[in-house]
């Protein structure tokens, strides 16, 4: 039987990498599409293990004669993309296919492909996010406080989708995250394929669906209103303002 297409998608320094890792540490037959980009590899980067890297021009050949299953430009500079091959060698294993997506990339996925199960991480503040996105800044060398604020501006943006996917994590405590997003794979396993659950069957299950978005209002309540959506007053609340506890 065919796998599952699942997408995932973050702002940049959620977590998302390190999740999807920890996932495929402790779930088999879960195979992860490397995707294509026209950026240059950062830090200790390589070519087939984070990205493929391609030139503009190689990658709009690519575009153009199909190659892709969906495709972004982000920051109005880079070009990222997901082969098709990519989706073909999962489906003749009988594997699960996980996409790691921006939010352009996943409406494209799933106006193809409605099937496919989606799932939206969402960093647990804004203060925290910074954190991160400086933390991987130092990580590589490179500390550019104008890109960090230009990605947390981003990152606001990419939140405001959260209503357009299925499944949400919030990515406070890695292990819960880890669980959870374990919990969705198994879940939606058992519910499309019937395949069985070995062990705490019923958890798995209470734990994935705590994690559909009709059923995370009050989760998110405090969350998405630190990043100013859907707030009581609307008003952006990012606290730019106050680094003191970053360093």
């Amino acid at each position: 039987m065919a796998g599952i297409l699942f997408i995932i998608s973050a702002p940049s320094g959620s977590g998302k990498s390190t999740l999807v890792s920890e996932l495929r540490k402790q779930v088999s037959g879960v195979d992860f599409s490397i995707s294509w980009t026209t950026r240059l590899p950062r830090g200790s980067e390589e070519n087939g293990r984070e990205y493929y890297f391609t030139s503009r021009e190689e990658f709009e050949r690519m575009r153009d004669a199909g190659l892709f299953l969906e495709y972004a430009e982000v920051f109005g500079k880079d070009l990222y993309g997901t082969a098709r091959s990519s989706l073909d060698e999962a489906r003749r294993a009988g594997h699960d296919l996980l996409l790691d997506i921006d939010v352009q990339g996943a409406a494209q996925v799933r106006k193809s492909m409605p099937e496919a199960v989606s799932i939206f991480v969402l960093p647990p503040t804004p203060r925290v996010l910074r954190t991160r996105l400086r933390n991987r800044s130092r990580a590589e060398g490179v500390v550019n406080d104008e890109e960090v604020y230009r990605r947390l501006g981003e990152a606001r943006k990419e939140i405001e989708n959260y209503r357009e996917y299925v499944y949400i994590l919030v990515n406070d405590i890695l292990d819960r995250a880890v669980a959870q997003l374990e919990a969705i794979v198994l879940a939606e396993r058992f519910y499309r394929n019937g395949e069985p659950i070995a062990y705490r069957s019923s958890r798995v299950l209470e734990v994935a669906a705590g994690c559909r978005i009709e059923n995370s209002r009050e989760r998110l309540k405090p969350v998405l209103e630190a990043f100013g959506i859907d707030g009581p007053s609307g008003q952006q609340q990012l606290p730019f303002g106050d680094d003191s506890d970053d360093d």
